[in-house]
């Protein structure tokens, strides 16, 4: 059965759990990053930080208010990134998490420019560099757990269930909360759906959501940019195999 979360905004206060609770799940160590001038740190997802908390001012009746926001992958039912990758090392699962192969990347980051939301990254700084993205810590929920980010939070703020039993909560909420809510939930529709839906009292576009993206899957739009590559950059990406085969050959015989 596939999994789905939904995200209540407005339960966050911000404790940052969730993103502590991803870098111990995945052994990633925590970085530095100087004031910036908000509370959001860091102030951008990458190849190490799977999920942050970002910090959004905003008023209401002339008072301040603040949301925090969790990113990381949405995991759209269709994803644009695995249409996208040529040699399959980005797929989607039957339990939802859409997860990827480093031992198939070539590293021509098609999905990092396929992906509407911008999610995957590049490990810049390291000589043998892979993609980077949530995961939706696929290993626990193949063992029946919840994702770590989940597990920690103390406000509930994530629920965690069957896909159709998540999304039918989302609608709950919103129409037994009249008020409390605005009407709509992000990435029931956006990109085809998603796997993460969001519900929230701000406007998404208020929260730094993307309100433009199409609501119909990506991989038909992803199809029709890369059926016009020429051959040349096919040949390039062939090169890039052989390159990534031989840069992986010493890696898999470490792991038999």
């Amino acid at each position: 059965m596939a999994k789905g979360v939904l995200v209540d905004i407005t339960k966050c206060i911000g404790c940052r759990s969730c993103q502590i609770a991803c870098k111990a799940w995945h052994n990633h160590e925590a970085g530095y990053e100087g004031l910036n001038g908000t509370y959001t740190m860091p102030n951008q997802l990458s190849a190490d930080t799977y999920t942050r908390i970002s910090f959004v001012e905003g008023e209401r009746n002339n008072q301040p208010t603040w949301s925090f926001v969790k990113n990381q992958c949405l995991h759209c039912q269709e994803p644009a990134c695995a249409s996208a990758c040529p040699v399959g090392a980005l797929q989607k699962t039957k339990e939802g998490p859409v997860i990827y192969d480093q031992w198939k990347c070539i590293g021509c980051r098609y999905c990092m420019i396929a992906c509407p939301f911008h999610i995957p990254k590049y490990e810049w700084d390291t000589l043998n560099p892979w993609v980077q993205k949530c995961n939706f810590c696929a290993d626990r929920v193949d063992a029946g757990m919840e994702p770590a980010c989940i597990k920690a939070c103390p406000m509930n703020v994530m629920y965690f269930d069957d896909y159709e039993k998540v999304v039918q909560e989302a609608k709950n909420r919103i129409a037994n909360h009249p008020g409390k809510y605005i009407n709509h939930i992000y990435g029931l529709n956006e990109a085809g759906g998603t796997s993460w839906i969001y519900i929230s009292d701000r406007p998404f576009q208020e929260l730094g959501f993307d309100t433009q993206v199409v609501k119909a899957s990506y991989p038909s739009f992803t199809w029709a940019s890369l059926s016009k590559i020429p051959w040349k950059a096919v040949g390039f990406a062939a090169a890039l195999s052989a390159i990534a085969v031989f840069r992986n050959r010493g890696s898999r015989k470490e792991d038999v």
